[in-house]
């Protein structure tokens, strides 16, 4: 075996009369750590410079057509906003508290309260924001659907006070209503959203920070943790971050509204002072004709619990299975999407004679105004036709019965495309044929038996509206 022998560089260094010698890589290392040490002194901060003022132009240029503009807090850099964090007084009290249970010096537990400031924190790029995620929504949301955009009051939503705090609530049907919701809110500002652990995974984490997102542990009982959360949520309201948030807290297995959980609204109602700004919520509601994750919800809930089995490679083979029927030219859309907004609700208005904690009824009045507006689809209004129907029915009994409930459902936005309730049945029926959900026999339709649950699915969607 031979021997490898590392160069030697000599550096002759006079002092007094002594000669340095050092090896080749050493001398290069310190060279490149001077290098860089020079450029962080001289030349990053120029550059960042740049690039600051680069993206204060771009954000003044957005700020010109939107409704809503980007507020400073949103365009904090996140170091500064992290320090903020973590040095707030009341993080400052839970990091004493947590040492003092824990048996840990104060040191450990500010340095735990550091890591989550800056899981929490996101670091928010207009370009990225506007730039690429909104054409991206876009892209998709035309793509997999035929949206249509059902109630919405222009008048109220356009004389909202615009030094007010917007929080849009929605019904949590998809993954998709982070895209649709995004895209539909474009011209009136970017939103911050919050999401759980499956967005923690990179570099998914990456494109979700950069479009303002902030993450939260939805389970953790951790109270530190909770109060560095609860402490975010407050700055960015009080600082009139637009927020879009779920208040059933997570995906809804069997298809129906949830009952609200309060943590997040806590945060918001906590505190909150209405001499620095009122805070607006904005119900939205949407609906799908084919949620994507249906199959996975309803496994999930069928096993009573919320364990996801979405293997990446099951999700790879969907969306590789619908490029090739577009390139094939038999790819056809998941049918429609609707979006309705409720009527606004002023937090200032609803607190002015409640004493105590307001978050309770908070949360159970915006869940209502969410569910009044939740949109009807083809795909809804056919399964729960079925659902109800004592036996095998004729597709004459499907339309007389869509009729009946078109009457009985004045005021509740029922979409019947190209506003022909004939087709609206011909949408329905072909959809939950295609996916054998149901069966046609001699003329007639009933459920097919093994999918009752995904029927119910879809029926339970409009269910509360049909009471």
């Amino acid at each position: 075996m031979g021997s490898f022998t590392l160069p030697i560089f000599a550096a002759t260094v006079q002092a007094m009369t002594a000669t340095v010698e050092l090896p080749l890589w050493l001398f290069v290392l310190i060279l490149l750590f001077a290098a860089v040490t020079a450029a962080s002194h001289l030349l990053f901060p120029s550059v960042r410079w740049f690039f600051r003022r680069r993206m204060e132009r771009v954000v003044a240029r957005l700020n010109e057509r939107l409704e809503r503009p980007i507020e400073p807090f949103k365009l904090a850099r996140r170091h500064d906003m992290i320090q903020r964090l973590v040095y707030d007084p009341e993080v400052a009290r839970a990091i004493h508290e947590y040492a003092q249970e824990e048996g840990v010096p104060e040191e450990v537990a500010f340095q735990r309260a550091k890591s989550y400031a800056r899981e929490i924190v996101p670091s928010f790029s207009a370009s990225a924001y506007f730039g690429f995620a909104i054409k991206l929504a876009r892209f998709l949301s035309r793509a997999l659907y035929r949206v249509r955009l059902g109630y919405v009051d222009e008048t109220a939503l356009n004389h909202i006070n615009r030094d007010a705090t917007v929080v849009f609530v929605m019904n949590h049907r998809s993954n998709m209503d982070y895209v649709l919701v995004t895209y539909l809110a474009a011209q009136r500002s970017a939103l911050a959203y919050a999401v759980g652990e499956w967005a923690r995974v990179w570099p998914l984490s990456r494109l979700i920070k950069a479009m303002g997102a902030y993450f939260i542990r939805r389970k953790s009982r951790n109270a530190l943790y909770r109060k560095v959360l609860a402490r975010y949520v407050r700055l960015a309201t009080d600082g009139g971050v637009t927020q879009a948030m779920f208040p059933e807290g997570g995906l809804s297995l069997d298809g129906a509204p949830q009952p609200p959980k309060h943590g997040l609204l806590k945060y918001i109602t906590d505190g909150w002072d209405p001499a620095v700004r009122d805070v607006i919520f904005i119900p939205v509601a949407l609906n799908y004709d084919r949620v994507l994750e249906d199959r996975i919800l309803i496994k999930a809930n069928e096993g009573g619990g919320r364990r996801f089995h979405a293997r990446i490679s099951v999700i790879t083979g969907f969306f590789m299975k619908q490029m090739w029927l577009r390139l094939r030219g038999r790819y056809h859309k998941f049918g429609y999407a609707g979006v309705s907004f409720g009527d606004p609700l002023s937090l200032t208005e609803f607190a002015r004679n409640k004493s105590g904690d307001v978050t309770e009824p908070l949360a159970e009045e915006l869940m209502a105004r969410i569910r009044a507006v939740v949109p009807v689809v083809p795909v809804a209004m056919v399964a729960a036709i079925l659902e109800d129907a004592d036996g095998p029915i004729s597709r004459a009994g499907i339309e007389a019965a869509f009729a009946t409930w078109i009457v009985r459902l004045e005021g509740t936005h029922i979409h019947l495309p190209r506003d022909d309730l004939a087709y609206a049945c011909e949408v329905g029926l072909r959809m939950l044929t295609e996916r054998r959900m149901i069966l046609k026999q001699a003329g007639n339709y009933r459920i097919n038996p093994e999918q009752a649950s995904a029927v119910a699915f879809y029926a339970n969607s409009i269910r509360h509206l049909l009471r």
